[in-house]
């Protein structure tokens, strides 16, 4: 399956919370992500945002066929993912709870709380190209899942 394929075949539903287990001790709490483990790809790239200004939003992109697991480690945040026919808003406050996005679903995050922290766990090492970053590029895509 070609790569802009993904786009019209991905759909929300696919996207999900996993919820990462949780060992509590008295002096402090531990959460673990291993490759291929609680998230299902290996992962290669990690990034973080932080210190995001009040009322700005980072994402609005998709990508062809990275993949990303997503991790409020401080504060919250909301992620919009869209399939190009549907829309849902996951608000992500917790450390011990992650969203994966599967490739071809477009994603914005935004109304990060003071301190915020996202964490990101991606299956692919950066490359432009493999980004989709103008919404009616991303439509167009999807237009064949839209007319099923």
């Amino acid at each position: 399956m070609a790569e802009t394929d993904l786009h019209k075949t991905s759909n929300i539903e696919q996207c999900k919370l996993i919820e990462l287990e949780k060992n509590h001790h008295p002096n402090g709490n531990l959460s673990v992500v291993e490759n291929g483990n609680q998230v299902p790809f290996d992962i290669k790239r990690v990034y973080y945002l932080y210190d995001v200004p009040g009322g700005e939003e980072r994402g609005g992109h998709s990508h062809k066929k990275l993949k990303q697991f997503m991790i409020a480690i401080s504060g919250s945040f909301d992620v919009i993912i869209d399939d190009g026919a549907q829309q849902r808003c996951i608000t992500l406050n917790r450390p011990y709870m992650g969203l994966l996005i599967v490739p071809g679903i477009w994603r914005i995050i935004n109304n990060f709380s003071s301190g915020a922290v996202c964490l990101v766990l991606a299956s692919e090492h950066y490359d432009e190209n493999d980004y989709v970053r103008d919404y009616e590029d991303f439509k167009q895509l999807t237009l064949e899942k839209a007319t099923k």
